[in-house]
């Protein structure tokens, strides 16, 4: 029985929100468990084998917990601020090509929600509404400590948005295309762009933990400064939503990241073996295995980068804001800009290999840098 493409569109997009929900749920279980790890202890294991039935236990627990709304809170845009947050977060990964395509019959259906020839600039658009969410909420919770991070993680995700745009601007140079889709084939056959933008993915990563608040950036909700950041106020599924939504970012952040850097569903010998299972078992069937490998692919690498998020999580001290803020605008946005031109010039010169420059210009300023500090302070202990 051959089904309509339409349904099969339909099943791929509600697949990929489930996939993406089911991830986020379970990357909780999963940070608690690599924190366990990394400190030397067991982290839940009374929930299910494992304590793999502890999400559940805590999704049961933020609904049945008193939803309460502080009296001088403004009651509508204290309940749009999360679910706003929620929403953009949910939004992001339309655009992101998880696998190839499937052949329906005669008809070709692409692994992914939607593809637009602007999806970097969608995705970049959507996780810049996001701010609006935490903004609002610490607004509306009227409490300075929840304004107080309201206003952090507005500046931050400003002042990190433009080093990201400047990182990304580079790999639209060298691929031609604002297409998420096309950008992924263009790293066919092991091409992949972290070979040629080593200064680039650093920015991007660095900027990825910035704008989904993540440690060493998480001064937005620094529980030693401002109690609990912009969702002070907040309880039961309301603080639920922002919680959850940190990390169906951190779900987002490195699908982009993946595609943007790592081929996305491209591997090393995708050809040869899908020329194999093409001549072994026809080409529907064998182009459809090699699909869905390719996705499995896609899926290691993201769990990967969900793994490097918690890593640095539970390894890194949180940075002061004035340190954050001179990171973002006396560091990351001079590389980017001094890579952006390296790269065009690379291009000019048919020398892609020239942003690897960039590198050592950076890491030749640092040592610099911290040579002069490091005379500056014996001076000073001297006197």
């Amino acid at each position: 029985m051959e089904m309509d493409p339409l349904i099969v569109n339909a099943l791929i997009i509600l697949s990929i929100f489930g996939i993406t929900l089911l991830i986020a749920t379970y990357s909780t279980w999963a940070e608690r468990k690599v924190a366990g790890y990394i400190q030397d202890r067991l982290g839940p294991n009374r929930a299910g084998w494992g304590g793999l039935m502890q999400p559940l236990a805590d999704a049961g627990k933020m609904f049945f917990k008193e939803d309460f709304i502080p009296a001088h809170a403004n009651k509508w845009l204290f309940i749009f601020g999360p679910s706003l947050a929620m929403l953009t977060a949910c939004m992001a990964s339309a655009v992101i090509p998880f696998g190839d395509s499937f052949i329906v019959g005669e008809n070709i259906v692409l692994v992914q929600a939607i593809e637009v020839n602007i999806g970097i600039l969608y995705v970049f658009g959507v996780v810049s509404l996001g701010v609006y969410g935490l903004m609002i909420g610490g607004w509306a919770s009227n409490n300075k400590f929840s304004l107080l991070g309201a206003v952090r993680a507005a500046s931050q995700n400003i002042s990190y948005e433009l080093a990201m745009g400047l990182s990304i601007i580079a790999i639209i140079l060298m691929s031609g295309s604002l297409s998420l889709r096309t950008i992924v084939e263009g790293q066919h056959g092991g091409n992949w762009n972290i070979l040629y933008q080593p200064l680039g993915f650093i920015i991007f990563l660095t900027c990825a933990f910035a704008e989904c608040n993540r440690t060493p950036f998480d001064l937005p909700e620094c529980e030693t400064e401002l109690i609990g950041g912009y969702h002070t106020e907040y309880s039961s599924m309301k603080l639920g939503f922002y919680l959850f939504a940190e990390y169906i970012n951190m779900f987002a952040s490195s699908a982009v990241t993946a595609c943007l850097f790592f081929g996305g569903f491209n591997y090393p010998g995708m050809d040869a073996v899908q020329n194999q299972l093409i001549s072994s078992l026809g080409e529907a069937t064998g182009h459809n295995i090699a699909t869905a490998i390719g996705i499995a692919v896609m899926f290691a690498k993201i769990l990967f980068g969900i793994f490097f998020f918690m890593w640095v999580r539970w390894t890194l001290p949180r940075f002061r804001y004035d340190q954050l803020m001179n990171l973002g605008w006396k560091g990351l946005i001079p590389a980017a800009i001094l890579n952006v031109i390296l790269t065009g010039a690379g291009i000019l010169l048919e020398m892609r290999w020239l942003s690897w420059v960039a590198v050592l210009i950076v890491i030749a300023i640092a040592v610099i840098q911290a040579s002069a500090s490091q005379k500056k302070e014996l001076r000073a202990q001297r006197a």
